[in-house]
């Protein structure tokens, strides 16, 4: 039987605080021990939780796993106490409660950025900077931001979205801070609505586009699916990549398989994962982060 992380007293705690002292939660981020941004093995297993920023609170066969915040938290805490989860990607409501638990001391924490396209908005594809900004990833330590650069060729959105975008990658780089770029093709479906398309084709392109932005690349990630092909991950471009998690639902298998094929590129640095560690089909939140951890970690084929 699993243990909840954040028990009733520490929940209730954590609710009062929230109004009464809230600066608690920013001292808690700012004070927290840092580390280097890259391990011995320069390898990173970084848990994501921005989607609830973007009304993304579905999980698998669960419309709303994501919008029970203690159950986030608790999920959350779990997968961070093992000391080979890196990191942490979330918007700030979310890393404020986790550096107030403790979860986030020795960790590298990346904020979210522009999330304004939200899931179901007639106008997705303009992802403007509602989250964090350049200034806020540096006052208050955080180790770098992502930004998300959904192209689809119809809809005017994207170019803002590219100006945005490329605004807060030079702000970054004259920090120092690494920017993480999410580069997706994007159709218009029948509805009006954006939806990824996965053709691989598309996405040889659009690594090119991303890899190209700003006036400086030598702090510039990507993020990029796994079923990317391994011409594109490793012939593309030189810069680090992360994988993404996705929601894979019931093909958890399909999506471990892929992360281990697409880990053996030589450019590819690690793997940032939300769903499938948060709510893994038929699998504890344990054996999931344990999983990922080999795959990450482990020796190199």
């Amino acid at each position: 039987m699993t243990v909840s992380a954040i028990t009733d007293e520490t929940w209730t705690r954590l609710l009062r605080e929230r109004a009464k002292r809230p600066n608690d939660f920013v001292e808690a981020l700012t004070g927290r021990r840092r580390r280097a941004l890259m391990g011995a093995d320069r390898r990173l297993l970084i848990v994501a939780a921005d989607h609830t920023a973007r009304a993304i609170v579905a999980a698998g066969d669960q419309p709303f796993a994501l919008a029970n915040r203690r159950d986030l938290l608790d999920r959350l805490v779990r997968i961070l106490r093992h000391p080979q989860v890196d990191g942490l990607l979330a918007s700030a409501d979310i890393v404020e409660e986790l550096a107030w638990l403790g979860a986030l001391e020795e960790k590298l924490v990346f904020g979210t950025m522009n999330r304004g396209g939200y899931l179901g908005a007639k106008w997705g594809l303009d992802d403007r900077m509602t989250a964090y900004d350049a200034e806020h990833v540096a006052r208050l330590g955080l180790d770098g931001g992502k930004v998300l650069l959904r192209i689809e060729h119809t809809d005017r959105g994207v170019a803002t979205t590219l100006v945005d975008v490329v605004a807060q990658m030079r702000l970054l780089e004259e920090r120092g801070l690494v920017c993480i770029v999410e580069p997706l093709p994007y159709v218009v479906d029948s509805t009006g609505l954006p939806t990824l398309d996965r053709s691989t084709d598309r996405l040889d392109k659009i690594v090119s586009i991303a890899a190209g932005l700003g006036a400086n690349s030598m702090l510039t990630w990507l993020k990029l699916p796994a079923w990317t092909s391994a011409i594109t991950l490793g012939g593309a471009t030189t810069m680090p990549i992360l994988l993404l998690g996705g929601d894979p639902g019931e093909n958890l298998d399909v999506t471990l398989r892929e992360w281990e094929n697409a880990l053996q590129v030589p450019n590819v640095i690690g793997l940032v994962a939300g769903r499938p560690l948060l709510f893994p089909h038929e699998r504890s939140v344990e054996d999931m982060t344990e999983r990922a951890v080999r795959l990450v970690h482990g020796v190199r084929k």
